[in-house]
């Protein structure tokens, strides 16, 4: 019996990497529709946020069964209550990156990133998928250290987004409001994916000292 309910708590512990390495593939891949104006790419990667939705609901409905079957005390009670919130930072992610493919398929033929953007926004991408990566990593090992890092890894992305800022308010921006806007947008999309990358990490602390990290601002939607 004891044997099968670690079962349950590990079975937990994979579907949340699963939807961290989904999340991070697809925050990848929009990034590839968005500076390629790829609306193929784009669609698929709006089409395959359902998939991150169900194993969303079946890890919560997990959850919510071990909760009521074993009655979890202590370590193990923290391990299904933070698991349910991490799940809730990868859904999200899911939406996060849904957006920016869903931005590359409104500009679609153009694209909706200038040329002098491109660069940014590719590092944005990129760190944001390396991000999740290393949030799976952290989920799998429970490594505090490596968790505490993340926090320290996502200053770059809070500095790109500043940058973004800078380029915006240049008065050489010369591509109009509605480029200046979806490039606001999709900054904000990144810094906001990489948060709760980082509220993942803080969530694992937690499991593993039952305190709590410093955890980033999540003010607004997403």
């Amino acid at each position: 019996m004891r044997e099968a309910y670690h079962e349950e708590l590990d079975s937990i512990s994979d579907g949340l990497v699963e939807m961290a390495n989904l999340v991070g593939s697809a925050i990848g891949l929009a990034t590839t529709a968005l500076l390629d104006a790829d609306l193929k790419l784009a669609e698929s990667v709006i089409s395959a946020d359902e998939k991150v939705d169900v194993l969303q609901r079946d890890l919560e409905n997990r959850a919510i069964a071990v909760l009521a079957r074993q009655q979890p005390v202590a370590t193990d009670l923290r391990v299904v209550v933070t698991s349910l919130r991490m799940s809730a930072d990868l859904e999200r992610c899911g939406v996060l990156a849904q957006h920016v493919a869903k931005l590359a398929r409104m500009r679609y033929p153009r694209r909706a990133v200038p040329r002098d953007l491109r660069r940014t926004i590719l590092e944005m991408g990129q760190l944001a998928q390396r991000l999740m990566a290393q949030a799976a990593e952290v989920v799998i090992t429970q490594d505090v250290d490596a968790a505490l890092q993340l926090e320290k890894d996502d200053d770059r992305m809070d500095e790109l987004h500043r940058m973004i800022f800078q380029h915006l308010m240049d008065d050489r921006w010369q591509h109009g409001v509605e480029t200046a806007v979806d490039v606001t947008l999709v900054g904000r999309y990144y810094e906001r994916f990489a948060d709760h990358a980082v509220s993942v990490a803080q969530r694992v602390v937690y499991l593993v000292t039952g305190e709590h990290a410093g955890e980033p601002t999540t003010d607004g939607p997403a």
